[in-house]
């Protein structure tokens, strides 16, 4: 490979697009923060090549390939100063490192540092999601504090990773299943976060509640339902979402429920059909052996629906492996008094 900077190329993931249609699709994915400034749009027998940074956030219906990109005159990537590709994912301005050995973590943060990308704070995983909240411990190699601001589908959700759980890439899937709310839909999310699923479905039309047992998850919902113009469609609570219900006589108000608890889903169901209007789709997310990764799941919300509903399965989908032999999946299931 030539040192040459202007002539180097790396096979990168691209949306591939008319170059007619060039223009549109750039804008479209800038506004998703999903352009990859590391690389140049290149054109190639009539099609752009627009870089981006996650091919799994990309909109459905555009063409994600792999094309050789010249990367960009001057760029620096972690892996030139280094010799080795560190493994790191970026959410917002801070680089989230995910490497076992503290020396090679600490390589790692000071490349990045001094590398090209546009990085504020280094952080490096310290523990696996723990506890009822499911935040983690962190170490930070490089820069201060673990806020940021993620842009996804044109949203803007202010996030601290040490106080709450956030995954960028779920994105995807978010946007999957936001891409079925309409305007009429009253959408309950039992497990709300910072609301990446309540913010986009409330921009839609939706009359939204948000419930989270951890006070910094409610509060960032809360500032970023501010944030996206939405806060007159959200209502947020604060605690367990089966006292929730009792104390604020939610009984019959959702036309959508949202369950992205996958551990433990299944114990909270029966407060879902309470949720549940006279039509009512569940997003129901489960973590099976792939042998069967919908069954238990279906089972589970057949026998909660009891005789009171009867009980469609809509969508089974699979959003990613999570372990050897095991599959993170959802049930869209459709309930009908």
């Amino acid at each position: 490979m030539s040192d040459d900077r202007d002539r180097r190329t790396e096979p990168v993931p691209c949306v591939a697009v008319p170059r007619e249609d060039g223009e549109a699709t750039r804008a479209a994915l800038a506004e998703r923060d999903l352009v990859d400034g590391d690389h140049r749009i290149t054109v190639a027998d009539g099609r752009l090549y627009v870089p981006v940074t996650d091919p799994t956030a990309v909109p459905d219906g555009f063409d994600v390939v792999t094309h050789e990109s010249p990367v960009r005159e001057g760029q620096t990537l972690p892996e030139d100063i280094l010799g080795w590709a560190p493994t790191y994912e970026r959410l917002g301005r801070i680089v989230i490192l995910d490497e076992d050995d503290p020396e090679r973590a600490r390589a790692a943060a000071d490349a990045v540092m001094e590398s090209s990308l546009p990085a504020e704070t280094v952080v490096n995983r310290a523990s696996k999601v723990k506890g009822e909240t499911r935040v983690r411990d962190w170490d930070v190699l490089a820069g201060d504090g673990t806020e940021a601001v993620h842009r996804e589908y044109g949203c803007e959700f202010l996030v601290d990773i040490a106080e709450v759980y956030f995954s960028p890439r779920l994105a995807t899937e978010r946007h999957r299943v936001v891409g079925q709310v309409d305007a009429e839909d009253h959408f309950f999310d039992m497990f709300a976060g910072v609301g990446p699923f309540v913010i986009p479905a409330a921009k839609r039309g939706a009359r939204c509640v948000g419930v989270d047992l951890n006070p910094a998850a409610v509060r960032y919902l809360r500032e970023n339902a501010e944030r996206n113009g939405v806060a007159d469609r959200v209502t947020a609570h604060e605690g367990d979402v089966r006292a929730v219900v009792d104390r604020e006589d939610y009984d019959g108000w959702a036309s959508r429920v949202v369950m992205n608890l996958p551990h433990s889903a299944d114990e909270f169901l029966e407060t879902a059909v309470r949720l549940a209007g006279d039509d009512c789709v569940l997003h129901y997310y489960d973590i099976q052996h792939e042998d069967d990764p919908f069954g238990p799941g279906e089972g589970a919300i057949r026998e909660a629906a009891g005789d009171a509903y009867d009980v469609t399965v809509e969508t089974r989908h699979e959003v990613r492996s999570y372990a050897p032999h095991e599959l993170n999946v959802c049930l869209d299931v459709r309930l009908t008094r």
